[in-house]
């Protein structure tokens, strides 16, 4: 990278390679420390040293500051006052500090992304302040009134999807109440509903905005009531099939749809094999129990007949009906018994009252808590949480202290305050997780402010592997989300290891090139008039160690290595520094260089 311009391939391909499918023989943060050298390939910088990288932080509370120094160092409170770290008051009055580091690192399990203003915040207020300062955050404007505003409801777009990727990434990238947003995109890939599949009614932008806002109102709420809203959501009602269910032609033998029975239970609620608290497999004589079988599927079917959209008279010329739950009509629903899960829903029940009896039975199941827990501690956290990190969050998921079932704030807020969350292991090789392609670009569109000057937001579908981020918000290929939860490497370390990883699924040569190519493009041009703002990066561009060193502590929580640091400050350096426009490019370099490492690609 000897030359001012930073469109020439040549870095995007050298970090495109660093940033490539984990090789044998690298668990998951191992893998996090290797292609230094291969990162800057033919970008004229550094040499290659592939020293291990993970540092140790400390829980909140115990003892140490959060930043990494142990208890007992050297130290000072001065030293850490002048770094930025500010001290709190833990009770009995001992001190508390949280460095800019540990605040970026808690931003990157609980927000879309983390600018200064975001890490002062949680700096100023603590993790347990911050979390409260979120949850008591006004919702902003919904999805679909968006929608209205920019006239997407005109009758002409009817059979379109356009509005819908600006709605959802304007969300995404600049509101405010940045836990709720994540929360509602880790929900979006456990009860999954993909706009591809909202057949049968037009107005598809309309009912995908419609499911995202649904999730949204609930990200705080009850895990019970999230499943009654989705239920009867015309949203899931197109994408599984049950919308226009009828019950048993006897003359026909037709039997009920019962496509989202089954993935109610699989997807959505207990999952395939009976769980322990923990997590793990119940075993029966050393084998696993199956959770449900043909049967319950075809009992629990029954349920979800009758149900269609609620037109109100008004018909389909605007969207309007698919904002309002499904109703039953009440001649096509199965009236007679259901028999799942061990329990019977009693004939005689009108269509409302069964489907609260049977969502009831399916709650009350033992796998709820661990099965939910353990997958939105994957999207947030790490992908191979402890038995015990599961069995905590199950239990409060199961009694929030105060009896009740189901709680997500509860939840959430012992899930992130945990200490398998607040504290990694000094040399961890198996803790972390692979972050989401499209967390990748919204830590960059976060971290400094990008906003779109017209509010089209003309993002896009970025679905496209090869050009784009093969990963784009509510368009899963199927219902089982862009990544199974328990997805393995074929053939890799992880694999030997017994690891899962998830987000790995994701990864392939195809995608890892895309992603790099298409970020050093966003960088450095912007997505269409989604512009960042590199006010606060600019002042540092002569000083390529401050600017990669500021770059790091903001958008990889300082998990970057010293070699690794060194590697990319030597390629900015290389740059010439004469102009305004030399400036620019070379934050556009520190920063591409930044988010293809495999050490900000891996979330500790």
């Amino acid at each position: 990278m000897r030359t001012a311009s930073i469109d020439t391939p040549a870095p995007a391909k050298a970090a495109a390679q660093a940033a490539s499918p984990a090789p044998s023989g690298a668990p998951l943060a191992g893998w996090a420390s290797l292609g230094a050298a291969a990162l800057l390939a033919g970008c004229g910088g550094g040499t290659a040293d592939n020293g291990a990288t993970v540092q140790a932080r400390l829980l909140q509370g115990g003892p140490g500051y959060p930043d990494g120094t142990p208890a007992g160092s050297t130290t000072s409170s001065a030293d850490h006052a002048a770094a930025g770290v500010q001290p709190r008051l833990l009770e009995g009055g001992a001190a508390l500090t949280i460095s800019a580091t540990a605040a970026a690192r808690f931003l990157a399990q609980a927000a879309m992304g983390a600018s200064r203003a975001d890490i002062a915040a949680v700096q100023s207020l603590g993790y347990a302040g911050w979390l409260d300062a979120q949850f008591a955050a006004p919702r902003t404007p919904a999805r679909w009134d968006w929608l209205v505003s920019k006239g997407y409801n005109d009758i002409g777009l009817r059979n379109s999807e356009a509005g819908f990727d600006a709605c959802a990434w304007r969300k995404l990238i600049a509101a405010p109440d940045t836990l709720r947003q994540r929360v509602t995109l880790a929900l979006s890939e456990i009860c999954v509903a993909a706009i591809d599949g909202l057949v049968g009614a037009g107005w598809r932008a309309f009912s995908a905005a419609a499911y995202l806002d649904l999730l949204e109102d609930q990200a705080f709420g009850n895990y019970r009531t999230l499943l009654g809203k989705i239920s009867t959501s015309p949203a899931m009602g197109q994408y599984l099939t049950f919308r226009g269910n009828v019950k048993y032609n006897p003359a026909t033998g037709a039997l009920p749809d019962e496509n989202y029975a089954r993935e109610l239970m699989q997807l959505f609620s207990i999952g395939l094999v009976q769980l322990n608290l923990d997590g793990t497999p119940a075993l029966h004589n050393g084998a696993p129990q199956e959770t449900y079988g043909q049967d319950d599927i075809t009992g629990l079917a029954r349920i979800f007949t009758g149900w269609d959209f609620d037109l109100a008279g008004q018909g389909a010329s605007t969207p309007d009906f698919l904002r309002r739950p499904m109703l039953q009509i009440a001649k096509r629903h199965e009236t007679g018994a259901s028999t799942f899960l061990g329990h019977t829903v009693a004939s005689g029940l009108n269509g409302a009252a069964a489907l609260d009896a049977a969502l009831d039975v399916i709650f009350a199941h033992p796998n709820v808590a661990p099965f939910i827990s353990r997958q939105l501690i994957q999207k947030l956290v790490t992908s191979n949480p402890s038995p015990a990190y599961v069995a905590r969050i199950a239990s409060v998921f199961n009694d929030d202290g105060h009896g009740i079932k189901g709680n997500l704030q509860a939840v959430l807020r012992a899930l992130l305050l945990d200490r398998e969350a607040r504290n990694v292991p000094a040399a961890a090789t198996t803790y972390g997780k692979l972050r989401e392609p499209m967390l990748r670009m919204l830590a960059w569109a976060r971290a400094y402010s990008a906003r779109s000057a017209s509010d089209s937001w003309a993002i896009g579908n970025t679905s496209d592997a090869a050009t784009r981020l093969g990963q784009s918000p509510l368009r899963s290929p199927s219902v089982f989300n862009f990544y199974r939860p328990g997805y393995v490497p074929p053939n890799s370390s992880m694999a030997t290891a017994g690891l899962e990883a998830p987000e790995f699924q994701l990864a392939n040569e195809s995608s890892v090139v895309g992603y790099v190519n298409y970020m050093q493009r966003a960088v450095s041009k912007g997505i269409g008039d989604v512009q960042a703002d590199y006010s606060s990066l600019l002042p540092l561009a002569g000083d390529a160690g401050a600017l990669v060193g500021e770059i790091n502590t903001v958008l990889a929580a300082g998990q970057l290595s010293a070699a690794t640091l060194s590697l990319i400050a030597g390629a900015v350096n290389a740059m010439p520094a004469h102009s305004d426009a030399a400036l620019h490019n070379r934050v556009y370099a520190a920063l591409t260089l930044v988010l293809a490492a495999p050490e900000f690609i891996i979330q500790q």
